[in-house]
C-alpha cells in the first residue's frame, strides 16, 4: 500500500471546501436563495419561486449523490444521517425549534453567514448566540437535557435509515443500484415541478437551484472520495480527513459554528486544526463578502430596537440548540440529508418547515396585538 501524505491531503479537502462554499455564498447573496424567505414568500404573499429554488437544489442533491454513489465514489450510509437508530422525536424537536429559531433571527445558518459577509450586524450577533447554544447542546448543559429527554426515544431499523437501504434489505435488490433510481426519479420528479412553476425559470432562480444542489454534491465528493482514506498509517482504521464527525461530510451550519467559536477561542492549543465545517463557514463569509462589494451591494445595518435584540438573541439559540438535536439545518438536513434519501432527513425537512411556519403566523399574531 502506497504511503498517504494525510497533511496534504488535508490541505487538499480544505482548499476544495473553501473554493466550493466561497462559490456557495456569493451565489446565495446574488439569487437571494433563503429557507426562511421561501416560507415567508409563500406565507405572505403566496409566491413559490424561492420555495422552488429550493426544491430544485434539493433534486439536484438527490440526483448528483445518487450517480455517485451507484459509480462506487462516496457511500452515503457512512454520513450521520444515514444510521440505523432513527432518533425521530429528535429529529422533529429539534426541527420545528430550528425553523421557529430561523424566523426570529432573519434567516437560518446559511443565511446568517451570507447577512455577515454583506455587513449586517444583527446576523454576527445570532452567530455568536448559535454557536454557544450549539456547542452546549453538543457538549454542555443543553446536551444533558436532550441526552436525558428527546433522545432516549428512537427506533432501530434493520438498516441503516436511508430509502435505498430499507428497500434492499426487504427485496434483495443492489443498493447501489437502488440509491441512483430513487435519486434521479425522487430528484426528477423535484426538479420537473420546480421549473413549471410560473415565472420560475429565471437565470438567478435557475442558478440558485442548480449551482446549490451541485455545490452539496461537490462537497460529498470532495469529503467521501478525495478525502476518503480506507486505512489510516497512523491508526489502521478508515479516515474521513479534516471531518468533526469522523463520517463523510457535505454542508452544515449549526455544529460548525460551536467548532468554530471553539478554534478562534482555542487557536493557540495546536490539537485545535481546520475542518470542513470550520473552513465552510469562513468560505460562505468570504464568498458573500465578495460578491456583494462587486456588485455594491454591501450595507452595514443594526439593530432598530431592544425587541429586535431580543428576537435575534432567541433564535440564534433556538436555532443553535434545535439544529444540534435535528442532526442539521435547512442545509445540513435539508439539502445534505435529504440528497442520501435519509428518512431522518425527510422528518427534519418538514418540521422545519411547521416551525417556520408557526413562527411566521406568531409574528402576525403579534402584530394584530399591537395594533
Amino acid at each position: 500500500m502506497p504511503d498517504i501524505d494525510i497533511p496534504a491531503l488535508m490541505r487538499t479537502v480544505l482548499l476544495s471546501t473553501f473554493v466550493l462554499t466561497f462559490l456557495f455564498g456569493a451565489i446565495l447573496q446574488r439569487t437571494h436563495f433563503c429557507t426562511m424567505g421561501a416560507v415567508s414568500d409563500i406565507v405572505n404573499i403566496g409566491d413559490w419561486s424561492r420555495m422552488r429554488m429550493w426544491i430544485m437544489a434539493i433534486g439536484v442533491a438527490m440526483i448528483g449523490t445518487g450517480v455517485l454513489a451507484w459509480a462506487g465514489l462516496i457511500d452515503p450510509t457512512k454520513t450521520i444521517y444515514t444510521s440505523a437508530r432513527l432518533g425521530w422525536l429528535s429529529t422533529a424537536v429539534g426541527g420545528l425549534m430550528f425553523g421557529f429559531g430561523m424566523v426570529l433571527a432573519s434567516g437560518c445558518g446559511s443565511k446568517t453567514l451570507v447577512r455577515i459577509g454583506a455587513g449586517n450586524l444583527k446576523s454576527l450577533v445570532v452567530f455568536v448566540f448559535l454557536g454557544l447554544s450549539a456547542y452546549m447542546t453538543l457538549r454542555g448543559l443543553f446536551g444533558v437535557v436532550r441526552v436525558s429527554t428527546v433522545d432516549t426515544v428512537a427506533v432501530t431499523l434493520p438498516a441503516t435509515q436511508d430509502l435505498p437501504s430499507l428497500i434492499a434489505h426487504g427485496t434483495g435488490l443492489a443498493r447501489g443500484t437502488l440509491q441512483l433510481a430513487l435519486g434521479v426519479v425522487i430528484g426528477a420528479v423535484l426538479v420537473i415541478w420546480a421549473l413549471l412553476g410560473n415565472g420560475f425559470r429565471t437565470f438567478d432562480n435557475l442558478l440558485g437551484g442548480l449551482a446549490v444542489g451541485l455545490i452539496i454534491v461537490g462537497m460529498w465528493y470532495v469529503s467521501g472520495h478525495i478525502g476518503y482514506v480506507s486505512e489510516d498509517p497512523n491508526t489502521l482504521e478508515e479516515l474521513f480527513v479534516a471531518s468533526n464527525s469522523g463520517r463523510m461530510e457535505s454542508l452544515s451550519f449549526v455544529a460548525p459554528y460551536a467548532y468554530t467559536l471553539d478554534w478562534l477561542m482555542m487557536f493557540s492549543d495546536k490539537s485545535k486544526v481546520l475542518t470542513i465545517g470550520i473552513v465552510s463557514v469562513f468560505g460562505v463569509i468570504a464568498g458573500a463578502a465578495a460578491y456583494a462589494l462587486v456588485s455594491r451591494t454591501f450595507r452595514w445595518e443594526g439593530f432598530g430596537n431592544a425587541e429586535d435584540v431580543a428576537n435575534h438573541m432567541v433564535g440564534g439559540i433556538l436555532m443553535g440548540a434545535g439544529g444540534v438535536t435535528a442532526l442539521g439545518c435547512t442545509v445540513g438536513q435539508g439539502l445534505s440529508g435529504v440528497s442520501t434519501l435519509a428518512v431522518g432527513s425527510f422528518i427534519a425537512f418538514a418540521a422545519i418547515i411547521v416551525g417556520a411556519v408557526l413562527a411566521f403566523k406568531y409574528q402576525i399574531w403579534r402584530l394584530e396585538r399591537m395594533a
